[in-house]
């Protein structure tokens, strides 16, 4: 059998962004996969650039590695309360897809963030906007990774025994949801 497909979408477009390097810790303890992580660093939506010039290339490409990907694991930082806006346009414009990519497709919601809370407040959000999406959202366990700038050695993986042992537990319900 072939290596599950997981797709990762990084809430932020920084070059280093602790919440690709979280994404790509989520992938090395998932296990066996094959993790690409998408760009979202699309134009902004806007109806009347959609109708005169289509929908660009870029989003189309994003489209397509949701429907194929076997899972999604999406992390963001949190501003002003929220998910990032890089996040939601690429989610707007996704949601302009006939295809429906995200139609009960395996999905996990994490954050990194300088500040204390650890981007709860982003996920909770984040996971609002998923609903007319369908996707299977697991619960669980959160993973609220705050004060984010001293969470990583330098080569980029986790330090912090919880965030480790937790991460763990939610890629290992990822595979199972993935084979239900």
């Amino acid at each position: 059998m072939a290596s599950p497909k997981l797709l990762g979408i990084s809430g932020s477009l920084r070059k280093e962004s602790h919440n690709s390097l979280l994404l790509a810790e989520a992938a090395r303890l998932f296990g066996d996969a094959q993790y690409t992580q998408a760009d979202i660093n699309l134009p902004l939506y806007n109806g009347d650039d959609e109708e005169a010039h289509g929908v660009p290339a870029a989003v189309e490409a994003l489209v397509q590695q949701i429907a194929d990907s076997d899972a999604v694991l999406i992390s963001s930082p949190e501003y002003n309360k929220g998910p990032s806006g890089a996040l939601k346009n690429a989610l707007d414009w996704i949601s302009r897809s006939a295809t429906k990519p995200w139609t009960n497709k395996p999905v996990v919601v994490m954050s990194a963030t300088a500040g204390r809370a650890g981007g709860e407040r982003a996920q909770s959000v984040l996971r609002g906007f998923m609903v007319p999406f369908r996707p299977r959202i697991l619960q669980g366990p959160e993973i609220h990774l705050a004060a984010s700038y001293e969470a990583f050695d330098a080569n980029g993986q986790l330090t912090g025994e919880m965030y480790i042992n937790e991460l763990t537990q939610l890629m290992q319900n990822l595979r199972a949801e993935m084979t239900r």
